[in-house]
């Protein structure tokens, strides 16, 4: 008979009032404190171990700014594990949810390293999020993997960036887009997702041990941030060359070798070509001439819904007094954000990527355009809040085939150069303006851009379709945060980068449909969505080929 192993429980709804009054307190022992007494008091059946109470998770409840409060999840041990039939457990289980309980599931990952004989490495194509946990997860189950990247490593990347930003040559290998880390580490370091995958646990945990604060563990939104992301991203490389895998950067994927039954035989680069039969391509949503070369090599690619709008700023001062209220400074309290969305018929309206107390920042990776992005460092202590405003694209409003949604995105991207005087600014304009409210002026809030700006009317850039939809989108958001749609918002164009505009097919196996040996994954494949959601199908992507390869 197979029994259910129970050691750890989850207390949630722990509630702690915001103190308005003390400037120190400690919320977390308060709620371990709450936690014990709860569980003594309301489930007698259970005998933990009291000092093995710590904070699982913690977030705020701001949904009434008279009664702001934090709600944690406190997770402890029984005093002795306990092993249940099926029956018992169904029971054990209803108790817990009378009690607000949950039974942790702390299974972890653990990979079968003996080794298996093959005549090639696996080649990785591309070094972010997706692909620098696919060749963490290869390199510990001892596969060894050839990592390929175009830019340059991390602190190379963020000289030839910070360079860009001062008004230098853009360098279209090395930028925001590509180098080591991906786009996400020129970002808010935002490991928030939604999806529900127990590998998004073990992505934090990855992250903690590679240098991130240990806040991300147990907050309910967790961010690294870019400065602190990049130290991490060079200390999973560390371990990863630890472990036999080797990284080339400033190398280009070029092109795929394929045997006469179409199966990989090789990777062509920009420095070589590397025999091997497992290509991963983990390229990013930015690898457009990628897209091509696979297009042209016969591998299968549709198109896919994606969006484009704009970054829009506020003070964040004001964003926190519209979610917290009488207590927006109260030091306890995190920089205020938000996630809003409204549909209009076929469309969607949504903020994206959101950057508490952030930056701006020119994103490029193409001569003679512009592309916006937003970050935070770690303390998030900038004047601005900004998030993109994004309008969906579906196939719908297109015509041209498998790369009508790329050259739409190319079109705005060298619209914009152009609009702002084809000097490397970027156009910003005030929400009054576009609105139609006000004249074209900077008033309160001024445009944290890393780049330079001219005043011009946006709306000029979009069909004016999405221009509309952007308008109405951001109005009615007034309604959740107060203020959202003020004449002096700054809105800086345009934002075309969320995500790929071409899916390139797979099986359930993640491999390629039509090439064997060939696995698209991650965010530029078009089958993830964020730091995250890339991290987990790379991991995803690389356990398929593990298992694979020892059944062979």
């Amino acid at each position: 008979m197979i029994k259910k192993r129970v050691k750890k429980l989850v207390l949630r709804e722990v509630r702690i009032p915001l103190n308005p009054n003390a400037q120190k307190f400690d919320y977390d022992k308060a709620a371990i404190f709450e936690a014990v007494k709860k569980v003594k008091r309301t489930c007698g059946k259970i005998y933990c171990n009291e000092n093995s109470f710590a904070v699982f998770k913690k977030s705020v409840d701001a949904r009434k700014k008279e009664e702001i409060s934090f709600v944690y999840s406190v997770i402890f041990e029984l005093n002795e594990e306990i092993f249940l039939d099926e029956k018992k457990y169904d029971d054990f289980l209803n108790y817990c949810r009378k009690h607000s309980l949950t039974v942790l599931d702390d299974s972890q990952l653990i990979l079968d390293t003996s080794k298996t004989c093959r005549r090639t490495r696996p080649v990785v194509v591309g070094f972010g999020p997706c692909g620098i946990f696919l060749s963490l997860i290869l390199a510990q189950a001892g596969f060894c993997p050839v990592v390929i990247e175009r830019g340059s490593d991390v602190d190379t990347r963020a000289e030839k960036v910070d360079s860009y930003w001062k008004g230098g040559a853009l360098d279209t290998e090395t930028n925001v887009q590509f180098g080591e880390g991906g786009a996400g580490t020129f970002s808010d370091g935002k490991l928030m997702t939604r999806i529900n995958d127990k590998l998004c646990s073990y992505v934090l945990e990855v992250f903690y041990r590679h240098g991130a604060n240990h806040d991300i563990l147990v907050n309910a939104k967790p961010h690294v941030g870019t400065d602190k992301l990049r130290a991490v991203v060079k200390n999973i490389r560390k371990t990863i060359i630890s472990l036999g895998g080797e990284i080339y950067f400033n190398t280009c994927l070029t092109g795929i070798r394929r045997h006469s039954d179409g199966s990989v035989c090789g990777a062509v680069t920009s420095n070589g070509e590397i025999e091997t039969d497992s290509v991963f391509l983990a390229v990013g949503h930015s690898a457009r001439d990628t897209f091509k070369m696979l297009a042209e090599t016969g591998v299968e690619l549709c198109a896919k819904p994606f969006s484009v709008g704009v970054r829009i700023e506020h003070l964040q001062e004001n964003i926190n007094r519209s979610l917290y209220g009488k207590n927006y400074d109260n030091p306890a309290l995190p920089q205020g954000e938000y996630s809003l969305s409204r549909r209009f018929g076929e469309h969607a309206v949504y903020s994206f990527c959101m950057c508490p107390g952030g930056t701006v920042v020119a994103s490029a990776s193409e001569k003679d355009t512009i592309v916006t992005n937003g970050m935070s460092y770690s303390c998030r202590n900038g004047i601005n809040a900004n998030s993109a405003i994004a309008v969906s694209v579906n196939q719908t409003d297109l015509q041209g085939g498998l790369f009508a949604g790329m050259r739409f995105q190319e079109d705005i991207e060298r619209a914009a150069y152009r609009l702002a005087g084809s000097a490397g600014a970027a156009p910003i304009e005030n929400l009054g303006h576009f609105l139609g409210h006000s004249k074209l002026e900077i008033k309160d809030v001024k445009p944290s851009y890393t780049g330079k700006t001219e005043l011009c009317d946006i709306s000029s850039l979009f069909p004016h379709n999405i221009s509309k939809l952007l308008g109405e989108g951001i109005t009615f958001f007034d309604r959740q945060i107060n203020g959202f749609s003020t004449d002096s918002a700054i809105l800086t164009a345009p934002e075309t980068r969320t995500s790929s505009p071409v899916r390139i097919l797979r099986n359930e196996y993640f491999e390629s449909v039509v090439c064997k040996g060939l696995y698209p994954c991650g965010e530029g494949a078009g089958y993830a969505g964020g730091i995250t959601s890339a991290a987990v199908d790379g991991i995803r992507c690389a356990l398929a080929f593990i298992e694979k390869c020892r059944l062979v």
